[in-house]
């Protein structure tokens, strides 16, 4: 080739390599992390969002602010991935997992200043994660969970969040009531459990309705409002003249054959009602339209129908009142319909929603959620949404752990103690994993009002002496103090996703030492 160079890229791709790729991974993966770093704990702050479009999102949900944000670098989208997927797994801790994950990368860059190769890192950091595991099963609360563990666990997750004039004490206890409502022997049927929101009202209206919610209003407003000890049918089909199959042209040459086919036309349409009513239906959910005057002649005959009804509704609807879907009128079977207690339809501003309540198969449960305003209403869902997530998690995951960092605070020494043992450089990683993971209860502390350092050396000392030491929020401050005996805990499952998909994400940042990128 006479030593001419051999271009392989684009002219118009861009190459960053070695130490410059590094430190642009790890700078925007800390970035990541500190954009959510203040919202952690039950004194974070929240988030201001706003959209090219105008659109406001407020939250301290840390799931929800990366996923709104407009991230562009693929290494900063790593750690939103892990957010995500903390999110999808557990549920909550998405920003523990981004706080630790950005700090590991922090760590990481400490040690290439002091010559520590990548591989080692990443072989120092596994190692440290295997510990941390270990350590968050030793400290695993043992025994059955009582109500008051879980009221606790729900508790933890939703303190610091916006929950209108509701207390987060109030709403979990609403939490561990409606998770109880679908605990199975085979577990918890976390799929059952609805959330419905509703803008106007207090957030104290919030309530937990053993049944369905839908929006939806009656096909006939002569349709009685509500109907108490019902038979439902749910009908996957229109009630409505059926159209033929095939292409084809009538010709009608008196006034008589006009007169029979109208006729014919009536006594379809009459058929549908007397039909419903024949079986005894009470209340009907019809997935397809309903022509207006079945509409009006089912309200003659004193039944509810709902047209145009979504199929995700109709499925939660059958499953809740014991109900088959049925797709034709024909050899109807009292086996094919359900029962409800209560059907009734109430009007909350312009909106309408039916309440089916008391199925006979009544594992479905509606969370009923009020608020002032959207943004509260939203906020509130979110919050609901993680302490479903983490009650869920305790009761089928593994248990709970101490929390307000104590349970960092313990990984960090359960590290470092075994770091000692291990030769070469891969110590210097295993101990800064283990100062990596202390940067949540310093950012407990912070966000508390505490010093951050102080607090520190209060927790270690604290553990050295009991065994167990947490950042605990008292008033316009914290102190050091043992989290079980305060009541602050967290699911086990949380720790440990948080702490393996941390590891994963900030290794495999620490690897990379070449960016080729298409401008």
């Amino acid at each position: 080739m006479g030593g001419q160079p051999v271009f392989i890229l684009n002219d118009d791709s861009s190459r960053t390599q070695g130490k410059d790729a590094q430190s642009s991974n790890i700078a925007a993966g800390k970035a990541v992390a500190e954009a959510v770093r203040t919202t952690l704990g039950p004194r974070g702050m929240d988030k201001m969002l706003v959209d090219s479009s105008g659109e406001v999102v407020i939250t301290n949900d840390g799931a929800t602010i990366l996923n709104e944000m407009d991230i562009e670098h693929p290494a900063a989208q790593m750690i939103v991935e892990v957010a995500q997927t903390q999110e999808d797994e557990v549920g909550d801790g998405t920003t523990t997992a981004a706080v630790l994950a950005g700090e590991l990368l922090a760590q990481a860059e400490d040690l290439f200043e002091d010559d520590v190769h990548p591989t080692t890192i990443v072989e120092g950091y596994h190692e440290a994660a295997r510990i941390a595991q270990e350590a968050i099963e030793e400290i695993t609360v043992e025994g059955e969970l009582d109500d008051e563990h879980l009221r606790a666990v729900a508790e933890s997750s939703m303190t610091g969040k916006g929950t209108g004039d509701i207390g987060a004490e109030r709403l979990a206890e609403i939490v561990v009531e409606t998770v109880k409502q679908v605990r199975t022997d085979e577990g918890i049927a976390r799929d059952e459990i609805r959330v419905q929101p509703q803008v106007g009202g207090s957030s104290s209206a919030t309530k937990l309705v053993e049944g369905v919610i839908v929006d939806e209003e009656p096909a006939n407003d002569n349709m009685p409002r509500s109907v108490e000890d019902a038979t439902v049918a749910v009908l996957d089909m229109e009630l409505g003249v059926r159209e033929a199959s095939i292409d084809a042209e009538y010709n009608i040459t008196d006034i008589d054959q006009l007169n029979a086919a109208i006729e014919a036309e009536e006594g379809e349409l009459r058929g549908y009602t007397e039909k419903l009513s024949a079986a005894g239906v009470d209340v009907a959910f019809v997935t397809d339209d309903i022509e207006d005057r079945v509409a009006s002649a089912l309200a003659e005959a004193g039944i509810l129908a709902f047209e145009n009804v979504g199929n995700k509704d109709a499925r939660a609807i059958a499953r809740a009142v014991g109900a088959k879907r049925i797709g034709s009128l024909e050899d109807l079977d009292s086996e094919d319909f359900g029962h409800a207690e209560s059907t009734a339809v109430e009007k909350y501003g312009d909106d309408e929603l039916a309440f089916v309540e008391g199925g006979a198969e009544a594992e479905a449960v509606t969370l009923f959620l009020r608020g002032g305003t959207e943004h509260v209403v939203d906020e509130l869902e979110r919050a609901l949404d993680d302490a479903l997530d983490v009650v869920t998690a305790a009761l089928d995951s593994g248990g709970i752990v101490p929390g307000a960092g104590a349970t960092e605070i313990a990984i960090a020494e359960r590290v470092r103690s075994e770091a000692a043992g291990i030769s070469g450089r891969k110590q210097l990683a295993v101990e800064a994993f283990a100062d990596a993971v202390e940067v949540l209860p310093r950012t407990l502390a912070r966000n508390t009002g505490m010093d951050p350092i102080d607090a520190l050396v209060d927790l270690r000392a604290e553990y050295d002496s009991s065994g167990r030491a947490g950042i605990i929020s008292k008033g316009q401050t914290g102190e050091v103090a043992d989290p079980i005996e305060e009541g602050v805990f967290d699911p086990a499952a949380v720790k440990r996703e948080a702490v393996e998909s941390a590891t994963e994400s900030a290794t495999m940042i620490v690897r990379i030492d070449d960016i080729i990128a298409a401008d």
